[in-house]
C-alpha cells in the first residue's frame, strides 16, 4: 500500500471580517443613498399636486369661457378626494366667489406629505402661486420650481 502524504484542504467561504466589512458598506452607502430617494419621492408628489392645481384652472377657466362665472364647486375627479394614490387634495381656500378663486393642494393629513417644506400649495385665478402660505420669496421659488 503506497502512504500518499496528506495535502491541505481549501476552505470555500467568507471570513467574518470579510461579511462585516460588506454589510458596513451596504450600511453607509444605503445612509446616503435613502434620504435623496426620499426626496425625489417628495418631489415627484409636489409635481403632482402642482400639476393638479393647473387642471383645475384650467377647467375652471374653460367653464367660466361657457357660463361667464367661475364655478364654485369643482368635479370630484379634479379634488383628489377618493383617490388613494394621490398625496395631495385639491380644492378651494376659503373666500370663493364666481369672479374670483384660490385653489389649494392641500397634503393629507396624516399622510407622508404632511410634514413637507412646501406644505399647502396655492394658485389663484390671476396666476398668483404660493407655497406653505407664502405668494413670494424663495420658498415659492423653490417648490413651484422643481
Amino acid at each position: 500500500m503506497i502512504h500518499r502524504p496528506q495535502t491541505a484542504v481549501k476552505q470555500h467561504g467568507f471570513t467574518l471580517i470579510e461579511v462585516m466589512i460588506v454589510v458596513a458598506v451596504i450600511g453607509i452607502l444605503a445612509a446616503i443613498a435613502y434620504p435623496s430617494y426620499a426626496e425625489f419621492v417628495r418631489r415627484s408628489h409636489r409635481a403632482d399636486a402642482r400639476a393638479g392645481l393647473l387642471q383645475a384652472q384650467q377647467w375652471l377657466e374653460r367653464a367660466a369661457t361657457a357660463g361667464g362665472t367661475y364655478p364654485t364647486t369643482l368635479p370630484a375627479t379634479l379634488t383628489w378626494s377618493g383617490d388613494a394614490s394621490k398625496r395631495y387634495d385639491i380644492g378651494f381656500a376659503s373666500g370663493n366667489t364666481n369672479a374670483a378663486f384660490t385653489l389649494t393642494a392641500t397634503p393629507k393629513s396624516g399622510g407622508p406629505q404632511a410634514g413637507d417644506r412646501c406644505g399647502t400649495f396655492t394658485l389663484s385665478h390671476t396666476g398668483l402661486r404660493g407655497a406653505n402660505g407664502a405668494l413670494s420669496g424663495s420658498i415659492v421659488t423653490e417648490c413651484w420650481g422643481k
